[in-house]
């Protein structure tokens, strides 16, 4: 085997991840950790500065009720989580998340994140639920109050955790290698809180060559949390809910401040405006498509239409937006000062979150104030804190849960002392970054007292941690022993290195689970061929192969994709109906089956047997 020293840790409370609900976590549980003498230890893949799908920088939160501006009130936004999720939502979750997330926007503003404010002291809204902010640091300023909390010597940082460690039915810790250096990480935990993101890259991406990490949602996020959960053998929920955003095509910038702050059109190439010329077909997707908002897949859904009629491209008409914000100025004077400002502005909502859409617009001679930009459809992913669904099936708030959802513990899974938040708990979407933070604290509280109630550490098997110590460093030792055997190490007849294994992951789901090149639809004998397909692909990845750390975790990254792959592919299998056009249609149960469908489609795979129910 490699030669790899072993680290063990003990703890009390694991938060595995380093984005926003996993910050939420560390400084929640920080808090009630040293009120109880608890130890708390956060690993993350990456570094917490800049980790998690708010790496990049941010310019709206996405979630705040106003609930001290009596601006909304929690059942509204409920309301409108539920329309827009086709009628399917842990109403239990969402609420709970939605009560408690105007204080963690509070706590952000105290920590220093420029939020806008307009003449009057109030926030300036992009749209109901959306506040406009200065975000290019959002995620160093949310960190250093995690980092604060925790301390830097209960922090690993470039740790990569693999598979989860099991007493019985109890979670009991987690195992991960380094991915700067020879060494594996043995975590032994009472309770454990999976926070690792949600997944991008399963499904081929529009943008390849050069382009190819170039994805909405950050490209480092593989399904760690849904690989973790799955194979703790915790009961998952939506896997069929993937999410298509609508982005500028080609830098993939988002198109939200533009519809909401900017209240631009987009038309296709003949001017035509399809969220008009098609309102009649909202009809065919009651009671969701006559009400407002309309749901972000069937706006999706007219403009594919558009597209796959041949009216193409469409267009985000800039020019046209700023132009009309533009004209209420007044004077010319006035007005010219008004485009100044505008176009500063539309720069900025780039520069704060999407870098590459602004190098795009300046290397293709682009002034958004001068000419419309191409937007599309990106490929799926699985992000169950944003407008999917997809993630673990976990315990509600015990004031409101209806029985049958609630287990004992807020936001613990199935599995016993395993906790979930943001990407990793399912059915409670349209969190965003903001009730991401939030639902980690509520979950961070929740495994505190669990470990109050159940304070015995549990039995760790030092023979099976060796057995995931050998498995995990696989990759490594097929290289070694087989590198030499053809005279480019990337073609070998002995092993597939990551790179290859991607591309065939992604080409399989593209071409058959309702992919791009598929125009988002598929059928049962596409999904079946599917299921196939993957089975012979998890039989190869018995033999990636890593000539590096970073390609060791590039063999685990993907792993942790097929598994996502699968459960989305069984759960669209099993779902006999078209719930979510714009997201995916299958064609042979076009149409949507409230009667019989209006349900969780729920799955779980059995560590005993290997089995999915």
């Amino acid at each position: 085997m490699a030669n790899f020293e072993t680290v063990e840790v003990s703890t009390d409370l694991l938060i595995l991840g380093g984005g926003m609900a996993a910050c939420g976590a560390a400084v929640e549980a920080a808090y009630w950790a040293k009120k109880n003498g608890l130890k708390v230890t956060l690993v993350d893949k990456a570094a917490l500065d800049r980790s998690g799908a708010v790496a990049m920088g941010l310019s709206a939160i996405n979630q705040y009720i106003g609930l001290k501006e009596n601006a909304n009130t929690v059942e509204q936004y409920v309301q409108y989580v539920r329309q827009d999720l086709m009628g399917v939502t842990r109403e239990d979750l969402v609420y709970n998340i939605a009560r408690h997330v105007d204080s963690t926007v509070h706590l952000f503003e105290k920590w220093g994140l420029p939020i806008w404010k307009d003449k009057e002291g109030n926030y300036v809204h992009e749209g109901r639920w959306q506040i406009m902010i200065n975000g290019e640091s959002y995620k160093i300023i949310v960190a250093e109050a995690a980092k604060n909390a925790l301390g830097t010597d209960n922090i690993y940082e470039r740790v990569f955790i693999v598979e989860p460690i099991m007493d019985g039915d109890r979670i009991a810790g987690a195992v991960g290698f380094s991915t700067r250096e020879n060494k594996f990480y043995v975590f032994k935990a009472k309770a454990v809180i999976a926070a690792m993101g949600g997944a991008v890259g399963v499904f081929k991406p529009r943008s390849s060559g050069e382009g190819l990490g170039r994805s909405w949602y950050p490209p480092f996020n593989s399904g760690a949390s849904a690989y973790f959960t799955i194979k703790a053998g915790a009961e998952m929920t939506c896997q069929e809910v993937r999410f298509i955003p609508v982005r500028f095509k080609d830098a993939y910038g988002p198109v939200g401040a533009w519809f909401l702050l900017f209240k631009s059109r987009a038309t296709n190439a003949m001017g035509g405006e399809y969220m008009v010329e098609r309102a009649e077909e909202l009809k065919n997707w009651g009671p969701y498509g006559s009400a407002k908002p309309i749901p972000a897949n069937l706006r999706n859904y007219l403009g594919m239409l558009d597209t796959n009629e041949g009216l193409g491209p469409i267009y985000m008409r800039t020019e046209e937006a700023i132009a009309k914000l533009a004209s209420a100025a007044g004077s010319e004077k006035e007005f010219k000062k008004k485009m100044k400002e505008l176009e500063a502005e539309a720069w900025e909502d780039f520069l704060d979150m999407t870098i590459s859409q602004a190098i795009l617009w300046a290397a293709t001679n682009t002034a958004p104030e001068e000419k419309s930009s191409e937007i599309a459809a990106a490929e799926p992913y699985f992000i169950g804190s944003h407008s999917g669904a997809s993630g673990a099936w976990v315990s509600g708030p015990e004031d409101i849960a209806p029985a049958e959802y609630n287990w004992g513990y807020c936001n613990m899974t199935t599995t016993k002392g395993l906790f979930a938040a943001g990407d990793a708990s399912g059915a409670s979407s349209h969190k965003f970054s903001s009730g991401s933070h939030a639902e980690g604290r509520i979950a961070a509280k929740s495994a505190v007292r669990f470990i109050v109630e159940n304070n015995a550490m549990p039995n760790v098997d030092a023979a099976v941690v060796e057995e995931l110590k050998a498995k995990i460093l696989k990759p490594v030792d097929l290289f070694e022993q087989n590198c030499n055997f053809s005279t480019d190490p990337e073609v070998n007849p002995n092993y597939i290195k990551p790179r290859m294994y991607m591309f065939r992951l992604q080409k399989l789901m593209d071409e058959y689970a309702g992919g791009v090149s598929a125009q988002f639809t598929t059928n049962q004998a596409m999904l079946e061929k599917a299921l196939e397909l993957l089975a012979f692909l998890k039989e190869d990845s018995e033999k990636l192969a890593a000539s590096s750390l970073h390609e060791l975790m590039r063999c685990w990254e993907n792993v942790q994709r097929t598994w996502q792959a699968e459960a989305h592919v069984r759960t669209m299998l099993f779902r006999e109906e078209t719930r979510w056009p714009g997201y995916y249609f299958r064609a042979d149960k076009p149409k949507m089956d409230e009667e019989n469908w209006k349900v969780f489609a729920n799955c779980k795979w059995d560590p005993a047997n290997g089995e999915w129910s």
